[in-house]
């Protein structure tokens, strides 16, 4: 014990023979910012719709193999998040092309308050349920045993307003980049509704490293993937052909929008769901990223998973992005990704 005590007293003493008072000093602070934080608001409806896995009819990765049992059949019912433009649910939202089956991305900048106007036009009882943000009951959007809060379940035809408010906790902590993601999805039955497809991202971007937009300042292109295996066995069957292996919805390369030039410093959020089969490993061909501080080319995902991965573009051409575990990338959960030339002003599929 002795001896122990004689080590912290050396620590202490070395401290404070280099002008630091480990007791006393004040944490260094961050870098001043000018933003003024602001009340972003949303309006999301739910609605059925008629879901197609591989629009093109075709597998786009390996056409002569063809899109197998998983080609039987590949319109389902679903149901999505829809985004409208303000609180007649006229006029949608133009959502970008990659984000496929995803609600709209949620934005906010440390410091906002998100307020989204959720109207239910599908024939069950769904809600939003956030992930890293602070909620109150009422805004949870989760029911359970105890004192529901007043947004737990929206009924058909029901509406409710979410508040949530974005401290410095759902933020980015001090092992990230300028900016971090978030899950939002339904939870009435949580299981029933994100196999539905009602799921999003909320992005939150450092107060000192936002834009006017409130996206990252150190970004030229942002992606959200999500990668879920959707179970259409609506009748309780277990055929493979119903086990439908999709990144945002799509299957055999079937998602476009992945589109870049190089130079671009690109923002991968990385985003899984489901049951126990959903062990993904997002692996990009072609480029490497840095994820939480190390070099990789491959990031793991659990359900609920959520990661920022930071690429790069630095090597023009088409590659693949898919899932490394095999019977996945069998089953079609594998995309392609383009890197124009430097100077282009697009690269579209």
């Amino acid at each position: 014990m002795f001896f122990l005590h004689q080590l912290a007293l050396a620590a202490l003493l070395t401290a404070c023979s280099a002008g630091t008072d480990p007791a006393s000093d004040p944490p260094p602070e961050a870098s001043p910012s000018s933003y003024s934080p602001t009340t972003r608001t949303y309006f999301l409806a739910a609605e059925e719709v008629d879901w197609d896995y591989a629009p093109s009819a075709s597998n786009r990765i390996r056409p002569e193999m063809g899109l197998g049992v998983w080609g039987e059949q590949r319109t389902y019912p679903k149901v999505r998040y829809v985004g409208y433009t303000d609180a007649t649910f006229t006029e949608r939202l133009v959502q970008p092309e990659h984000e496929g089956i995803l609600g709209p991305t949620l934005r906010a900048v440390v410091g906002d308050t998100l307020e989204v106007h959720f109207r239910n036009d599908a024939s069950r009882p769904y809600s939003i349920h956030p992930h890293g943000v602070f909620y109150d009951k009422d805004n949870e959007g989760a029911p359970y045993a105890g004192i529901p809060g007043a947004g737990h379940q929206v009924a058909p035809r029901g509406e409710y307003t979410y508040r949530w408010s974005v401290p410095p906790r759902a933020g980015p902590g001090p092992e990230d980049g300028s900016s971090v993601v978030w899950l939002y999805h339904s939870h009435v039955n949580p299981s029933a509704d994100v196999n539905a497809g009602l799921s999003g991202a909320i992005i939150v971007t450092s107060a000192d490293r936002a834009s006017a937009e409130g996206t990252p300042d150190d970004v030229d292109r942002e992606f959200v993937t999500l990668f879920e295996v959707y179970d259409e066995n609506s009748d309780g069957g277990e055929e493979e052909g119903d086990l439908m292996h999709a990144m945002n919805g799509r299957i055999f390369g079937n998602l476009d929008g992945l589109s870049m030039v190089s130079g671009d410093r690109v923002r991968w959020y990385l985003l899984a769901l489901g049951s126990e089969v959903d062990l993904h490993t997002p692996h990009w061909h072609g480029d490497t990223v840095l994820q939480a501080g190390r070099r990789t080319d491959t990031v793991e995902l659990l359900p609920a998973s959520m990661l920022v991965a930071d690429m790069v573009a630095e090597n023009p051409g088409t590659w693949l992005f898919h899932c490394h575990v095999a019977d996945h990338v069998e089953a079609g959960m594998i995309a392609l990704y383009r890197v124009g030339e430097g100077g282009d002003d697009a690269a579209t599929p």
